[in-house]
């Protein structure tokens, strides 16, 4: 089912075997810390668990698009600008653009991901287009709190050298943001209850614009590099 109402059945039901199966193997008492992949991106379901958006939804020039590329692998692409709309000038800022997965409701509530016993996010990716819009990527976890405008957020590191690349950010240095801004008091992240996981190009503050690409194939939650299973780099 690709519909709306067929995927939320079938995540229903998905929830529902593997909650009985949780039962039928006490998995409540052994939490467990092996390797978790959490999204991949490889196929045309893969990125209709994705929404994507940019500056030019409220009124900037930015330009953004999450497709397909040519070996088979997620690709986030556009141009990153900071001019605005006519009539926009001091109303907005341009220079953003983003993707993050949809929520995920099920008739026993929206699915959430726990990565409580694992120390590090790792993102399977590749850095392409203008080498100027490399350094403005971060990537942003939300949480199942209380406040949604509420992000946990961490710059992503690349080498920009056109290679598929592994990088691993610790899960506990990720910084609490609101609106845009880091908040003063930091707290706990809510680690077993992850709603969303996205990646966003942050142009705006650092004058950063250009055309920029960035490939993705698959995030995962791990405790170590020798975890991560697939080692083969994706076809270009």
């Amino acid at each position: 089912m690709s519909s709306p109402w067929g995927r939320y059945i079938n995540r229903t039901a998905k929830v529902l075997t593997e909650n009985t199966s949780k039962v039928l193997r006490m998995d409540g008492m052994h939490a467990s810390t092996v390797p978790k992949t959490l999204f991949t991106f490889r196929s045309k379901e893969d990125l209709a668990q994705y929404v994507t958006g940019c500056d030019a939804d409220i009124g900037g020039t930015s330009s953004c698009t999450l497709d397909l590329g040519p070996g088979g692998k997620g690709r986030f692409w556009g141009d990153m600008r900071l001019d605005v709309k006519p009539g926009m000038e001091k109303k907005i800022k341009g220079g953003y653009a983003g993707f993050r997965n949809r929520s995920r409701p099920t008739l026993f509530g929206n699915i959430t991901d726990d990565i409580s016993l694992h120390k590090y996010l790792a993102l399977r990716v590749r850095a392409g287009g203008d080498p100027r819009t490399h350094t403005g990527y971060f990537v942003n976890l939300q949480t199942d709190g209380p406040v949604q405008s509420d992000l946990w957020q961490h710059r992503l590191y690349l080498r920009g050298n056109g290679t598929w690349e592994d990088v691993l950010i610790p899960i506990d240095s990720f910084v609490l943001t609101n609106s845009g801004e880091t908040v003063s008091h930091q707290i706990q992240m809510m680690s077993q209850r992850i709603r969303t996981i996205g990646i966003s190009l942050l142009g705006g503050k650092a004058n950063i614009r250009g055309r920029y690409e960035l490939g993705i194939d698959s995030i995962k939650a791990v405790n170590s590099l020798k975890e991560l299973t697939e080692t083969e780099e994706p076809e270009s």
